[in-house]
């Protein structure tokens, strides 16, 4: 693989969000609404504090790790992707929309999954019938397939085929295979008439996709000026009065090829013209925008229009909480990686370090990042207080890039905060949409590190890192250093614990020496404002977290009224609520709540549990989603055991008798280390080995089988403390 891939997937992927992001706000919309309320739009029709969740971003990132959990490689089947789609995606909440059992395409193959009809036949005509099968789906999620085989077609074809059949079948597929066939051609030919070529080349040239497509090309070669005439012709000819469901493929196809064509190889025209013909507006023009992304590059992307109001910030909302706060270069990287591993190649530097060891960090490799920084100010003369942002190769701490930061009016005794945000708020949102809910990515007991520098024309500050209680907004501090002009610092500082700390921010703080003192060049009286800047690179945490959550102590985060979230947890199934001091969790039959960081390995967990109803209550480590986790747990008859799930079904590894009894307390502590698990479970001690493809990181979680279970604390450490 090309280490130029590396930046076409991330302006592909880039393209992608920002598509998404610019036809949200009208999504299924006529061409009519939008031009009565918008008329012509010229960017983003509305501002968000942040975009919330997507089912078009939660698809492609989480269907793609099928490759990484698999490990099949180039032998991934399609049922692969189903064990993706049930692992990841809440139990009909969140993710995508859950429209109910045929109505909603990915709903209907998501429960046939579950209740055993295996991939393919979960999406197939046979099973579900045309109307289901041939609904948008297959093209929208299936971005991620075609950006991981960079110039690699044949490949690219094959992944989307097994992707898109575990939901749809028919026209359904060939959207998929169509589409992630052009933007892995994209990395090699620009020229967009011969990418959609490509693309047709691998679906059957009778279908109706292909038709669709070739009909709204020939209508272009007659009249190529006016974009709404073509909108005109495929609403009379190709419109969704012709088609069944929801939202069919066809229709939507007509505008993408229209947008592809009339915006001549512009990356903002191509966008705006699909969103303003209406229909599945985000769908439409996310897929045209990673299309777009990767035959335009970064420099075709316009900064301000398009790249600023995102911040490289993405949210998700599938069961990993920890996952669901992420930026647009992680995305990519993820992408990168396993592109590598697909060509059975190792990255160069110093993209290799990056993947290896701190593949979420704010590295700034990528020309523009800014993983979404920010900078806000503390005291003085809050008023007048301007800053910026900006990505640079001025210099660097590791690599060639790193974060600007400026400045202006800023006394003497101002506060400078250059920060991650690791935990975020309902508040934090202009609405809930695909109910997003978060677990920290930064915890105590991990150890924060970053690296700062200020120019020779900067002024001198103290500095030091430092982490923010996302809730009480109690800040704790490493030691301040002096920072001199000229010279990187790197820094570090393990977070401390303390009761019910939510961590929602990291990063550096900055506070001005007063170099009027001491400085030549600063020749003005005291008081007057002072302007300066500095460059950050490589933040990020390591290291094991040590902490507890006490649920006496927690909060519950209210959305809408029908979306609340306990703090720190993701609800796979199950009702989910505080009460009384504990954490309840109760299902008809499955049920499991998840907390904590997927990066977790080895560690001690200890678990306060209360089995109030029911025969089996969970103490779950090394969750990786809601099919894949190992759970010391009490069971039926009598017995404690420890289980592995695996997709739809518990493997006993291990258990003994134990006279346990619902409404008594039991404290379970279970510890991970490689590939052993030993747990006690009240007076039980078990032990085990998996060696069958053992789980070796995950996070922690509560679950039940058709019960109710209590919770009071949750303490997460390192083995041997």
């Amino acid at each position: 693989m090309k280490e130029d891939y590396i930046e076409q997937i991330y302006a592909g992927w880039l393209g992608k969000i920002i598509g998404i992001r610019l036809g949200a706000p009208v999504e299924g919309w006529t061409y009519q609404k939008i031009r009565d309320i918008y008329g012509e739009l010229r960017g983003y029709p509305v501002s968000y504090k942040n975009f919330a969740a997507d089912d078009d971003s939660n698809g492609p990132l989480f269907y793609l790790r099928a490759l990484e959990d698999s490990g099949k490689g180039t032998g991934l089947e399609p049922q692969d992707v189903g064990n993706a789609l049930l692992n990841y995606a809440p139990y009909e909440h969140g993710f995508f929309w859950w429209g109910g059992y045929g109505n909603s395409t990915e709903h209907t193959a998501y429960l046939n999954l579950y209740h055993g009809i295996p991939a393919p036949q979960s999406g197939s005509i046979r099973q579900n019938g045309s109307t289901v099968a041939e609904q948008i789906g297959g093209q929208i999620f299936i971005d991620t397939w075609g950006l991981v085989c960079p110039g690699e077609p044949d490949r690219a074809a094959l992944f989307a085929k097994n992707a898109a059949s575990v939901t749809h079948d028919g026209n359904g597929v060939y959207g998929g295979i169509f589409v992630a066939v052009c933007e892995s051609y994209a990395f090699v030919e620009k020229d967009i008439r011969k990418v959609i070529e490509k693309g047709l080349s691998y679906i059957p040239s009778d279908c109706e996709y292909s038709r669709a497509v070739r009909d709204i090309m020939a209508f272009y070669d007659r009249r190529p000026q006016d974009w709404r005439e073509c909108f005109d012709y495929i609403h009379d000819n190709w419109g969704y009065d012709r088609y069944p469901g929801n939202c069919h493929i066809i229709p939507n196809i007509c505008v993408m090829i229209l947008g592809l064509l009339y915006g001549q190889g512009d990356f903002s025209r191509t966008l705006l013209i699909t969103t303003m013909c209406g229909w599945d507006t985000d769908c439409n023009a996310g897929n045209v925008g990673a299309l777009m992304g990767v035959i335009c590059g970064l420099d075709g992307i316009d900064y301000d229009t398009w790249r600023r109001p995102i911040n490289d910030f993405l949210a998700c909302s599938s069961t990993m909480g920890s996952m669901n706060i992420m930026d647009i270069p992680y995305g990519a990287l993820y992408i990168a990686r396993q592109a590598y591993l697909l060509d059975g190649q190792e990255a160069p530097e110093p993209w290799r370090t990056i993947f290896d060891q701190r593949i979420d960090s704010c590295h700034f490799e990528l020309p523009g990042s800014t993983h979404a920084m920010k900078i806000r100010a503390e005291g003085g003369d809050g008023q007048r207080f301007e800053s910026s942002l900006s990505n640079t190769n001025e210099s660097a701490a590791s690599g060639s890039r790193s974060l600007k930061f400026s400045v202006n009016h800023c006394q003497l005794l101002d506060k400078i905060y250059v920060y991650k945000q690791t935990y975020y708020l309902p508040d934090d949102f202009s609405d809930s949409r695909y109910d997003p809910g978060f677990s920290p990515i930064a915890y105590p007991g991990q150890t924060l590190h970053g690296s700062i520098y200020l120019p020779s024309y900067s002024y001198g500050v103290k500095v030091c890192l430092y982490a923010k209680d996302a809730y009480t907004g109690k800040v704790q501090y490493s030691q301040p250093a002096d920072l001199e002009t000229g010279s990187w610092k790197e820094l570090a500082f393990t977070i401390p614990d303390y009761p019910g700390a939510v961590i929602g921010e990291v990063g550096f703080l900055a506070e001005p020496v007063g170099n009027g003192f001491t400085d030549p060049a600063f020749d003005g009286p005291l008081g007057q404002d002072m302007d300066f800047c500095g460059l950050v690179d490589d933040l990020y945490v390591d290291g094991q977290a040590s902490y507890t959550i006490d649920f006496a102590l927690s909060y519950t985060d209210v959305w809408t009224p029908m979306h609340k979230e306990v703090s720190q947890l993701v609800r796979w199934k199950g009702l989910l609520y505080l009460q009384d001091g504990q954490l309840n969790l109760s299902g008809s039959d499955q049920a499991l709540a998840i907390t904590g960081s997927h990066k977790m390995k080895d560690y001690r967990a200890e678990f306060t549990l209360t089995p109030v109803t029911g025969s089996c209550h969970m103490a779950a480590v090394r969750v990786q989603g809601a099919m894949r986790y190992y759970a010391a747990a009490l069971m039926p008859d009598g017995r404690a055991a420890i289980l592995k799930k695996v997709p739809n079904r518990l493997i006993t590894l291990a258990q003994t008798q134990l006279d346990w009894k619902e409404g008594s307390d039991i404290t379970i502590r279970v510890e991970v280390e490689k590939d052993q698990i030993r747990a006690q479970i009240g007076s039980a001690l078990l032990e085990c080995q998996d060696k069958d493809h053992p789980y070796l990181n995950g996070a922690v979680g509560i679950g039940c089988i058709s019960g109710h279970t209590q919770c009071g604390t949750i303490h997460i450490g390192k083995l041997g403390v």
